[in-house]
């Protein structure tokens, strides 16, 4: 299975800069990963266009709140679902996504009730994918 993220605009500040590469850097060791940052007037089109033939996850403070043990335990079943070759979490810019796009995912995960700043987001959810690919493999990164 490939993980891709797509995010709206690149990251801007030095601190979201350094931790996305970071833990892109870290992912790489347990899974393909293709980020990719998109920008344009439309921005839900561009993240369905993108993301089509995909298994799509959204990022929205209205989605699941899961545990990192949730999001590893998601992980491995879509890992093991046929069919599936390709996730795809999309976070949207500073107007977040549309109820269009909302409604064209599989999943909407939340990475906190709070409204969070698209940047953060992308790093915040780089991180979660880092310690449940960790999880998965026993390793001490994540203590419970």
């Amino acid at each position: 299975m490939k993980l891709r993220i797509l995010a709206i605009g690149k990251p801007k500040l030095g601190y979201a800069g350094e931790g996305v590469r970071e833990y892109t850097g870290r992912l790489k060791h347990y899974v393909p990963l293709d980020l990719e940052f998109l920008k344009g007037h439309d921005e839900s089109s561009a993240l369905l266009s993108r993301s089509e033939r995909g298994y799509r996850i959204a990022l929205d403070e209205r989605g699941s709140q899961l545990t990192t043990l949730e999001i590893s335990e998601g992980l491995t079943r879509l890992e093991n679902s046929p069919g599936i070759k390709n996730v795809a979490f999309l976070i949207g810019g500073a107007n977040g996504h549309s109820p269009a796009l909302r409604d064209q995912c599989d999943e909407i995960w939340s990475l906190s009730t709070m409204t969070m700043q698209h940047e953060l987001a992308l790093v915040v959810l780089l991180e979660q994918l880092y310690r449940a690919y960790t999880v998965k493999r026993g390793e001490p990164y994540h203590r419970v």
